[in-house]
């Protein structure tokens, strides 16, 4: 009976951790998943300029220590002070894509002091189709 109840208590504790540290601290939350993109024809190209907002949804402040893009697209601009609970930040980004047919599939990558997700990745998708 014992052991039982010292299982039953370790098995609760294991499942009771991740609410505990989303509870007891920042939580980085994104408006959105992903951009997508949809379909776009290879001779109508823009720039692209994005905000990607995300909120503190948790108790402490957030603190991003790090935003990293890849394949060519640039972070113009993200929050160097914390975030306080309940607040937005804006990480601001820009890309060209080359005007031929293809499937975008770009990740940005946020580094934060979220104990549950230190590490979050948005995505950016879509494709690109010759007329």
């Amino acid at each position: 009976m014992k052991k039982l109840l010292v299982v039953l208590a370790l098995v609760a504790g294991v499942l009771m951790s991740p609410v505990m540290l989303r509870a007891n601290g920042p939580a980085i939350d994104f408006t959105l998943e992903r951009i997508d993109l949809g379909t776009i024809f290879s001779d109508q190209l823009p720039a692209f300029s994005y905000n990607i907002e995300f909120t503190n949804t948790g108790n402490a402040p957030l603190s991003l220590s790090a935003v990293r893009a890849c394949c060519g697209t640039r972070v113009v601009s993200w929050p160097q002070e914390p975030v306080n609970p309940g607040q937005k930040g804006i990480i601001a980004i820009e890309f060209r894509l080359a005007p031929r047919a293809q499937r975008v599939n770009r990740t940005v990558t946020v580094t934060s002091n979220d104990p549950s997700q230190p590490t979050s990745i948005f995505r950016i998708v879509g494709q690109i189709v010759d007329r």
